[in-house]
C-alpha cells in the first residue's frame, strides 16, 4: 500500500514538473542588452543618457547632480566617480565601462581616461551655436552612441510636444522674464542668448528681458543693481548659495526691486542651466507652474 502511494505521489510530481516546464518554455526570452556601458563626468551627458534609458554605469559628483540637476533621477546602479574635475580613476577602472563620454569642459582629462576606455567628446554650447537645434543634434548623437536611437527620437518628440502644449497655456502677451541665479547676495548670473533658458523661452513665446552680452554658456555675471535697469519679471532659479536667501530678506534694495515694484520675484526649483532636453522640459514646466501660481 505504501509503495502504491509513493508511486502516485511521484507521478503527480512528475506531471507538475512537466507542466511547469511547458509554461517556462512558453515565456518570451528577453535578449541580453548589448548596448555599451557608459561612464561620464558631465551632468548634461548624464541626464540625456538617463532620459533615453542608456546603460549609464558611472557619474561624477552624484550629490551635486541631485542638487543642481535633480531630474531625471540617477538610477541606484550608477556608481559615484568622485569629483568631476578629479575623478576617482580606481573607481572608474573597477566598473570597467565600454565607453566614456565627455564634453569640452572635461576634454583635458581625455588622455588619462583613455587608458581605461575609449573617450568621446560631445559639444553642445558655444558662442555661435543655435541652442535648440544643437540640443536635438546632441540628443541624436548620444542616442547613436548609446545604442538608443529610437529612444533619442522619442525624447526629442515628447519634449517638443510638451513645450508646444505649455505654450498654449500662456496668456496672449506674457510678461518679459529676467532669469537669474544668485552667486552671492550682490551678484547673479543673468541668462540670455546661447543658453538653455533663452532657447526654451523662445519656443514658448516668452520675451527675454536680458538682451545684453552672454558667454558661451548663455549667461552674464552682473551686479544686482544692473537688474534695476531692465524691464521684466524676475525669475530666480534655485538653489541659493548659503546665507543669500536670508540676506535678501533683509536687503532694502532687493525688496524695492521686487516686492516694491509690484512684481515679486518668481522662484523655481533647480534646473541645470547647461543641460540637455530633460532640463529644457523641466525648466518649461517649472516656469509655467510659477506663472500660474502668481
Amino acid at each position: 500500500m505504501r509503495s502504491l502511494l509513493t508511486g502516485r505521489r511521484w507521478r503527480r510530481w512528475a506531471l507538475a514538473a512537466w507542466f511547469i516546464s511547458l509554461l517556462v518554455a512558453a515565456l518570451p526570452v528577453r535578449a541580453a542588452d548589448t548596448a555599451p556601458r557608459i561612464a561620464t563626468l558631465d551632468w548634461t551627458v548624464a541626464e540625456t543618457l538617463i532620459g533615453i534609458d542608456a546603460r549609464l554605469v558611472g557619474l561624477a559628483q552624484l550629490d551635486g547632480y541631485d542638487s543642481w540637476v535633480a531630474e531625471p533621477v540617477v538610477p541606484s546602479t550608477v556608481r559615484d566617480l568622485g569629483l568631476r574635475a578629479q575623478p576617482n580613476l580606481e573607481q572608474l577602472a573597477a566598473i570597467a565601462p565600454d565607453r566614456i563620454a565627455l564634453t569640452p569642459m572635461f576634454a583635458n582629462l581625455s588622455g588619462r581616461l583613455s587608458s581605461i576606455a575609449p573617450v568621446d567628446v560631445f559639444e553642445l554650447y558655444g558662442p555661435d551655436v543655435d541652442t535648440w537645434p544643437a540640443l536635438r543634434r546632441v540628443t541624436r548623437e548620444l542616442g547613436e552612441y548609446a545604442g538608443r536611437r529610437e529612444r533619442a527620437e522619442a525624447l526629442i518628440e515628447s519634449t517638443e510636444d510638451r513645450l508646444a502644449e505649455l505654450a498654449t497655456r500662456l496668456p496672449e502677451e506674457p510678461p518679459a522674464l529676467i532669469v537669474i541665479q544668485f552667486m552671492d547676495e550682490r551678484h547673479v548670473r543673468v541668462f540670455g542668448k546661447n543658453g538653455l533658458y533663452d532657447a526654451v523661452m523662445e519656443r514658448l513665446g516668452i520675451e527675454n528681458g536680458w538682451t545684453g552680452e552672454t558667454n558661451r554658456w548663455g549667461f552674464s555675471l552682473v551686479g544686482l543693481e544692473e537688474l534695476a535697469e531692465l524691464d521684466g519679471r524676475i525669475v530666480v532659479v534655485r538653489p541659493y548659495p548659503v546665507g543669500v536667501e536670508r540676506a535678501l530678506a533683509e536687503s532694502a534694495f532687493w525688496q524695492r526691486l521686487t516686492v516694491g515694484s509690484g512684481h515679486a520675484a518668481l522662484e523655481i526649483e533647480p534646473v541645470w542651466s547647461f543641460g540637455g532636453l530633460p532640463s529644457a522640459r523641466r525648466f518649461a514646466g517649472q516656469l509655467l507652474e510659477a506663472l500660474d501660481a502668481q
